[in-house]
């Protein structure tokens, strides 16, 4: 049985400065290399997500061209496809991700779930299933967006979800702590690290 840890669209354009900025997001960057320094060697699996657009359409209507976005369905151009945007944000360091999943090529998507591998085109729930993969802890970006709508389809897939709330960051306070009341409704689990302690913590990794 395998336990991976997901790390969701930690991408310039999700960051300060970037077309959907969220404020927060570089810290979650040095976060989260954090606590791989600690722990990347107690997972089996890690992955990472990039929304990765196309760049000569609206992506599905996801992309609001003609018009202003109404940041629900619509939105600023953001992490077109090999663009600086749509890199990993300098301060995480990927040199432990196995994979790295591709998501929003041509059409809207949310969850990590809705991607394939960069390399080989699989999707996230083929490898999961082909890994063996029994439970997921997920950092990363927004919380009430992208993390939402991946710690619900791991939920779904029947993993044993873990959300470390200090290593995620969201667009707003108010959705953000209803997407994660609704992660908890659905039989997921919220907690925090030891980035900022150091002491252990139960739960999520079972560190």
């Amino acid at each position: 049985m395998t336990r991976a840890l997901m790390i969701v669209d930690v991408q310039n354009d999700f960051t300060e400065g970037g077309a959907l900025g969220v404020t927060g997001g570089a810290r979650v960057a040095s976060r989260i290399t954090n606590f791989l320094e600690r722990h990347a060697d107690e997972y089996d699996l890690i992955v990472a997500s990039r929304d990765w657009h196309d760049a000569d359409n609206d992506n599905g209507g996801h992309f609001a061209l003609d018009g202003q976005p109404d940041f629900v369905t619509t939105w600023p151009v953001h992490c077109v496809a090999d663009t600086p945007g749509a890199g990993y944000h300098p301060d995480l360091e990927i040199d432990d991700v196995d994979i790295h999943i591709r998501k929003g090529m041509g059409v809207p998507a949310y969850s990590a779930f809705d991607g394939v591998d960069a390399a080989s085109g699989a999707s996230l729930a083929d490898i999961c299933a082909k890994r063996r993969v029994h439970a997921m802890d997920i950092v990363g970006i927004a919380t009430d967006h992208c993390v939402r709508a991946t710690a619900l389809d791991a939920v779904a897939a029947g993993l044993d979800v873990f959300v470390f709330e200090d290593l995620i960051a969201g667009v707003a306070a108010e959705p953000s702590a209803a997407a994660l009341d609704e992660i908890r409704a659905a039989g997921g689990h919220t907690g925090v690290s030891d980035v900022d302690t150091g002491i252990e913590q139960p739960g999520g990794a079972q560190l």
